[in-house]
């Protein structure tokens, strides 16, 4: 059974950091592209930032880049986001995603999904 499970979200002030984590299991996980998407009160779950299997490749929103960087390590199945510089409009649910099929694939044509970690950005 395929478990994603995000962790490291909370509340931080504007400006501040943090780093989030998603542990998998039950897949292989150096084979699978992996997704941050993240979803605020009202919204659409909208793409961050996803990274290729050996993490050589790394994509970003625009909303995000230059403040975000997504990691992997292949050896303890888990995949990393660190925030930084945060903005109260980062406000949202994030979830972490897993598919095969590609960097840029659709949000709803990703095969597994963690159930999400909160991130609260006070002003």
């Amino acid at each position: 059974q395929v478990q994603l499970v995000e962790s490291g979200g909370g509340l931080v002030q504007a400006g501040g950091s943090l780093r989030l984590s998603c542990a998998a299991s039950g897949l292989p996980f150096n084979r699978y592209f992996m997704y941050w998407f993240r979803q605020a009160p009202g919204k659409e779950r909208d793409f961050v930032a996803s990274i290729s299997w050996s993490g050589a490749r790394t994509a970003y929103a625009d909303s995000v880049r230059g403040r975000s960087t997504i990691s992997r390590d292949n050896g303890k199945n888990t995949v990393y986001l660190q925030m930084n510089s945060l903005k109260p409009e980062d406000t949202a649910v994030y979830f972490c995603g897993a598919d095969q099929r590609g960097m840029s694939i659709s949000r709803d044509d990703i095969l597994y999904w963690g159930k999400g970690t909160l991130v609260t950005v006070s002003s």
